[in-house]
């Protein structure tokens, strides 16, 4: 069913002061947590290596131990998704409205649509970092698990009781990013910790956390170690306007692991139907958001 005259009777009358119903649209967040890419394939796969171990002791006169598990360990699958969205107008609503320019049949915020709807999606590994999706395949574990395997062995990226955001939660992230994370043949990595990224509700201990030179929310006249252990978090925080629940937060590290590719770019059409003189309008674009690199992130998911 088409917009018709009858869902915008008043805008066929002169009298009307103004039209409202526009407003700004949020900025961009997921650009600031996802490696920007184009894909070029229906599907893209990333591919997880195991290099070298340790050095091995080598006796006098005793062979030199040689190191052959190096290879392919893990594929992370990234499936394309298509978004789509359109309208229609009555060619009396089209010829009859006499205020286009404040209410345009030709743009009706398709773009904020499919803006909003793309954050929504770049939301989602984040709001079911906890939960295994088995089309990603990889090492089949959820985005944050206490148990991502590697060679001998297994390695958290996330607390295994979570943790309110506090100083001391904070500064446990910190150290179990740099201590913890180790490469799929299990040697330590130069991993530090990035960003924060918080919901609306933890802005203001985000704030306390990493806008305050002194240990916050003490009288101490300590320094704050938050802004100096393993490198600080020099990215600061965010405040992800799409995150589904109001505790729990998560910190970027400085390793890749999240990408956003973008198939089809953003693409509006618009004609006139042949039969009804309906003006139709629609938008098509397709994309997707993944990962293939847990070390990329740490979560803490604290019930309320």
């Amino acid at each position: 069913m088409a917009v018709s005259v009858a869902q915008a009777y008043d805008l066929l009358f002169p009298g009307l002061r103004k039209v409202t119903g526009e407003y700004k649209d949020l900025d961009r967040i997921y650009p600031k947590i996802y490696a920007v890419d184009k894909s070029y394939m229906a599907v893209e796969r990333t591919a997880s290596m195991r290099y070298l171990g340790l050095a091995a002791l080598k006796n006098e006169g005793s062979p030199t131990v040689f190191d052959n598990q190096a290879g392919e360990r893990y594929i992370y699958n990234q499936y394309h998704k298509e978004i789509g969205l359109g309208y229609a107008f009555t060619r009396r609503m089209v010829d009859d409205n006499l205020y286009k320019r404040q209410w345009r049949p030709s743009n009706l915020g398709l773009q904020k649509s499919f803006n909003q709807t793309k954050e929504i999606y770049g939301a989602t590994p984040l709001n079911t970092a906890t939960v295994y999706d088995p089309s990603v395949l990889g090492d089949q574990q959820p985005l944050c698990s206490l148990s991502h395997p590697i060679d001998g062995g297994v390695v958290p990226n996330r607390f295994t009781l979570d943790m309110d955001l506090n100083e001391s939660s904070l500064l446990n992230a910190q150290a179990s990013i740099r201590g913890l994370f180790r490469d799929n043949a299990g040697l330590r990595m130069q991993a530090r910790a990035r960003r924060l990224i918080v919901p609306i509700a933890l802005e203001p201990i985000a704030i306390r956390l990493l806008k305050t030179v002194l240990r916050p929310g003490t009288s101490d006249n300590d320094v704050n170690a938050i802004l100096e252990t393993s490198g600080g978090i020099p990215d600061g925080f965010l405040v992800h306007d799409y995150l589904s629940s109001p505790t729990f937060w998560f910190i970027l590290t400085d390793q890749e692991g999240l990408l956003y590719l973008q198939r089809v770019a953003f693409e509006m059409s618009m004609q006139v139907d042949f039969t009804t003189d309906n003006l139709l309008v629609k938008g098509y674009e397709r994309y997707s958001f993944g990962y293939f690199d847990w070390r990329c992130i740490w979560g803490s998911f604290p019930t309320a």
